[in-house]
């Protein structure tokens, strides 16, 4: 064949595939892999190409959900039973025995036991599976688990130890405890008999906060104890005693950056100081008042970056009040300049400024407080209250706290300093209510019509439902409605007028018949107060008040 016939000639080309065609076997195939046949009786074949290509059926989301259900149920077909947590439990013992073993025959070789502490570390995370499964938890007292756990937290590895504090962080979590109670309290018996708040102080204090890993140990431990204490609020005393307050004084007190761990510290600290006379004292003997003071002393002048920090600035303040319910901590907070600090931050008029009127509040009420009394007229803290009690601030000025809370903070602390100031500091709180033609007196009486029309609806809706309440539970609800804060309005009222000016009383006596009040009402508001004092722990203390009282009463 010459040139010109290769170049002329053209195969013989084979017919294209008709569609009757489709149901024969192909002349060959792949080795080892057989085609899908697919039934093409209603499929139209494409001119451009000799090939037919059809796609896979598209799976709806209904028909996904199904699939990611089963899925699921496949992978959680194994789920913990009695026998599978047994074994989990030896399997765990054997892997904490062998590496206790190996560090003791190898302590100076750590690739010996290297890998033997990555097995321990494997078994401890699927102990997690118990969390799932409260009911189990009865099982795994019996078997030892809790005491074996308890010693991993004194592990020279850190990371073992940190392990160990998320596996009971999970174990503790609130919501699985109340799934079933029965079995919780058996855990959290089996976890106060070994000592585990005093376990996890030991840890806190070696585990070190610029390792991510350690700083979240930090957190799930404050978790636990957060845990233990809202099931079994008795381990607040317990936990303070093993040396968690002073650790958290420890933390608090630390020069590092706010993080959420601080915040955490406040809230814990918190819990621990509300309900537990113990700690409040036990806080007062380890300068915990100082350190609180120093902390609040940083949102003097400057407010709060974050949302967070000013949580942990109102847990401060918290705090500080509840350290005060103690009284011998009224006498550390004098020396601590605390009285200072609080008319500093009033008069700054920033976001510590409720904060400060409530720990204020707590400082100079009750016969404790008349030491703090007499220092803060001193330090000339009548010309920093008298301005919030003419004007509540607006709204925004004092986010976080209602005008019926601030109004009754302020009126609290003037009675306060008119039950137990004498002498010259006496005579200028009496004067305040003379200066620029009476204007306090006046803002008295505003005050008071105020309190009353808010008494009077309240006792109009507790006459609706006179039968569905004792009379207890009514006058609670009377003092929440504003008939606390109209006490004390009237009793500062028939203070000023008995041992203040006589033109006084006259505007007293003018404004109730301009506004058609009557003397009548104020003696009946201040019996009722005189009827409830003296049944509190300082009983000879309020018998006298209340006698006082009764004695302006007559004066009036």
């Amino acid at each position: 064949m010459d040139v010109g016939e290769l170049l002329s000639f053209k195969p013989k080309q084979n017919p294209k595939r008709d569609v009757a065609d489709d149901d024969k076997e192909p002349e060959f195939e792949r080795p080892g892999k057989k085609l899908k046949q697919f039934p093409t009786s209603n499929v139209k074949p494409n001119p451009r190409s000799t090939a037919t290509y059809i796609a896979p059926p598209v799976v709806e989301t209904p028909e996904k959900e199904e699939l990611l259900k089963l899925v699921e149920q496949d992978e959680g077909s194994e789920s913990l039973d009695e026998a599978s947590l047994k074994r989990m439990i030896l399997n765990f013992e054997k892997r904490v025995l062998k590496n206790q073993e190996l560090r003791v025959k190898f302590p100076d070789a750590p690739e010996k036991f290297m890998e033997s502490e990555l097995e321990l570390h494997e078994a401890i995370q699927l102990m997690h599976a118990l969390a799932t499964v409260p009911e189990l938890y009865t099982v795994g007292v019996e078997q030892k688990l809790i005491p074996t756990l308890l010693g991993l937290l004194s592990h020279d590895n850190a990371d073992i130890s940190v392990a160990v504090v998320n596996l009971l962080q999970e174990l503790t979590d609130i919501d699985t405890l109340n799934e079933s109670q029965d079995e919780a309290a058996i855990l959290i018996d089996a976890l106060l008999d070994q000592q585990i708040c005093a376990l996890l102080v030991h840890n806190l204090e070696r585990l070190n906060e610029a390792q991510t890993e350690e700083s979240d140990g930090v957190h799930n431990t404050l978790a636990i104890v957060e845990n233990l204490t809202e099931i079994r609020p008795e381990v607040c005393q317990q936990a303070a005693q093993q040396g968690l307050l002073s650790w958290i004084m420890k933390r608090l007190k630390a020069k590092l950056p706010f993080d959420a761990n601080k915040l955490y510290c406040s809230e814990i600290l918190s819990i621990l100081l509300q309900g537990t006379p113990e700690n409040r004292q036990l806080l007062g003997e380890i300068d915990g008042i100082d350190i609180l003071l120093q902390q609040l002393a940083i949102f003097k002048r400057q407010d709060p970056k974050t949302g967070e920090e000013q949580e942990m600035m109102e847990n401060l303040f918290d705090c500080v009040c509840s350290s005060l319910i103690h009284v011998p901590n009224r006498d550390r907070f004098l020396k601590g300049e605390g009285l200072q600090l609080m008319n500093l931050m009033l008069r700054e008029k920033k976001m510590s400024r409720n904060g400060s009127l409530k720990v204020l509040n707590h400082a100079l009420s009750g016969e404790a407080g008349k030491d703090n009394c007499t220092k803060f007229v001193d330090i000339l803290g009548l010309r920093t209250i008298f301005p919030l009690f003419m004007k509540t601030p607006h709204k925004l000025k004092r986010k976080g706290m209602s005008a019926e809370e601030y109004e009754e903070h302020i009126v609290s602390v003037i009675a306060s300093m008119l039950k137990s100031c004498r002498g010259s500091q006496r005579t200028r709180l009496l004067t305040k209510f003379t200066e620029n033609d009476h204007e306090k007196t006046d803002r008295l009486m505003e005050l008071h019509f105020k309190y009353f029309d808010k008494l009077r609806v309240i006792d109009a809706q507790l006459q609706r439902n006179d039968d569905e309440e004792d009379e207890d539970e009514m006058y609670l609800k009377r003092l929440e409605g504003g008939l606390f804060t109209l006490q004390l309005v009237d009793y500062i009222m028939m203070e000023v007028c008995a041992s203040g000016a006589a033109t006084i009383k006259q505007r007293v006596l003018h404004t109730l018949n301009l506004r058609g009040g009557t003397v009548k009402t104020i003696r009946e508001i201040m019996r009722e107060y005189a009827g409830n004092l003296g049944d509190g722990s300082e009983s000879e203390a309020k018998e006298e008040e209340k006698q006082h009282i009764l004695q302006l009463l007559d004066k009036f």
